[in-house]
C-alpha cells in the first residue's frame, strides 16, 4: 500500500499516491556541459512506451487518473512555473488538446512547435536539439515518425520525455483506453486491489491493422492479466518481437494471446471490441491496396451479433474514424461506443503521467 500524503489548495484538499507528487520547486542540478553528464541522466524516467512499466506502475497510473477527473477543477495547481515543450512532426487533435489543457490544469504551460515550426533531425540532429530544449523545458512531448527517434532523443535529453506516438508505440492512449474500461466496467472505485481484480480476466479482441495502438496494447495489456485475441489481414501480420514480449508478460496462464484467422474469431467472447485507422498517416499512398487487404475487416453490428461476443461488450477506437473500418450503428451506439469518453479520457491520462514524470522522484 503505497504511503498518502496531503495536498492543499485553495482551502481544499486531495488525497493522492505519494509517488505521484511532484516537488514544487526549480532543479537544482547544473544544466551547464549536459553532453558530458549524459551517462548520469541514465535512469532519468520516460514515457516512451509501456513496454518500460510494470503492471503495478500502469495500474497506479489509471488509478490517479481517476481520481484527477473526479476531483476537478479542485485539483492543486502543483506544476505551477514548469512548462512542456510539445514537438509534433505529425497532426494532432486529441494528444495536442489533452496535453495543454492538462498542463494548464494543474499550474503548468505548453510550448507547441508543430512540423513547420522545427523539423526533427532534419535542419537539426535529434541529439542537439535534445539537448538545446531539454535545457529550456521541465517536460518534452514528442510525435515522431520512427520509435527510434524518441529513443535517440529521450538518450540526450535532461528532462523527462513522453512519447505522443511513434510508429512502434502510443502510451497515452492505451492508459486512457483502460481509465475508460475502469469507469465504464468498475464504477468510481478509487481501490487499486479493485483495479486489479476487474482487468485481470477481461478479454479484448483487436480486429484491424498490425499498428502501433496493437503493439501498445500487447506489451501492457497481458500484464494486467487481459487475454487478447487479434485478427489483422494475413499482408499485416503482428511482429514476432512484439508477439514473444507479450507472451512472456502475462500475469498468469489465463492470460492468453491468441492470433485469430477473422474478425468474428477474434470477437467471439471479448469484453472489448477495437480498431483503429488501416492507413495511417504516411501511408495515404496506399490506401488503394490496402482497402483491399482489409475486405472483411470493417466492424458491423451484423458482425459482431454473429461473433457472439459477451453481452455487456464495448467498442472503442482512438480516432478519428473513417467510414470503412466500422459503421455509424456500432460507432455511435449509446449502449455499446466508448469512442468519445475514451478520447475525453486522453486528458485525464496525461494529466497523471505529468505528474508522475515531473515528481522529486524523477528529477
Amino acid at each position: 500500500m503505497l504511503k498518502q500524503v496531503l495536498l492543499s489548495a485553495k482551502g481544499s484538499t486531495l488525497l493522492f499516491p505519494k509517488i505521484f507528487v511532484p516537488k514544487i520547486q526549480s532543479r537544482v542540478y547544473h544544466r551547464y556541459n549536459l553532453e558530458k553528464n549524459i551517462e548520469s541522466r541514465s535512469n532519468l524516467r520516460h514515457f516512451l512506451t509501456l513496454q518500460e512499466y510494470s503492471g503495478e506502475e500502469i495500474i497506479n497510473l489509471v488509478d490517479n487518473s481517476a481520481k484527477l477527473k473526479a476531483t476537478h477543477p479542485k485539483n492543486p495547481r502543483i506544476l505551477e512555473g514548469k512548462t512542456i515543450a510539445m514537438m509534433f512532426s505529425k497532426r494532432s487533435t486529441r494528444t495536442r488538446v489533452a496535453t495543454e489543457t492538462a498542463m494548464a490544469n494543474l499550474g503548468g504551460s505548453s510550448l507547441f512547435l508543430g512540423k513547420d515550426d522545427i523539423q526533427l533531425g532534419v535542419n537539426e540532429s535529434l541529439k542537439d536539439t535534445s539537448i538545446v530544449v531539454s535545457s529550456m523545458a521541465d517536460c518534452i512531448m514528442a510525435r515522431v515518425n520512427g520509435h527510434k527517434d524518441i529513443v535517440e532523443f529521450a538518450k540526450y535529453s535532461s528532462v523527462p520525455v513522453i512519447n505522443a506516438l511513434s510508429d512502434r508505440f502510443h502510451p497515452t492512449q492505451i492508459l486512457a483506453d483502460l481509465l475508460t474500461i475502469k469507469e465504464h466496467f468498475g464504477g468510481s472505485s478509487k481501490n487499486v486491489a479493485d483495479t486489479k481484480n476487474l482487468f485481470n480476466g477481461m478479454v479484448f479482441s483487436w480486429v484491424g491493422d498490425s499498428n502501433n495502438i496493437l503493439y501498445e496494447m500487447m506489451v501492457s495489456l497481458p500484464k494486467l492479466g487481459i487475454s487478447l485475441n487479434i485478427s489483422t489481414p494475413k499482408a499485416h501480420p503482428v511482429p514476432k518481437d512484439i508477439l514473444e514480449y507479450a507472451n512472456q508478460s502475462k500475469l498468469n496462464k489465463d492470460t492468453k494471446i491468441t492470433l485469430c484467422g477473422s474478425p468474428t474469431e477474434a470477437i467471439h467472447s471479448s469484453n472489448v471490441i477495437v480498431t483503429d485507422t488501416w492507413i495511417s498517416m504516411g501511408m495515404e499512398g496506399e490506401k488503394k491496396q490496402r482497402l483491399k487487404d482489409f475486405e472483411g475487416y470493417k466492424i458491423t453490428m451484423d458482425m459482431i451479433n454473429k461473433a457472439g461476443p459477451r453481452e455487456n461488450w464495448v467498442f472503442m477506437h482512438c480516432l478519428p474514424r473513417k467510414q470503412e473500418e466500422v459503421d455509424d450503428e456500432v460507432f455511435y451506439s449509446k449502449k455499446h461506443s466508448l469512442v468519445f469518453q475514451e478520447a475525453e479520457n486522453r486528458k485525464w491520462t496525461i494529466m497523471s503521467v505529468l505528474q508522475y514524470l515531473l515528481s522529486s522522484k524523477n528529477q
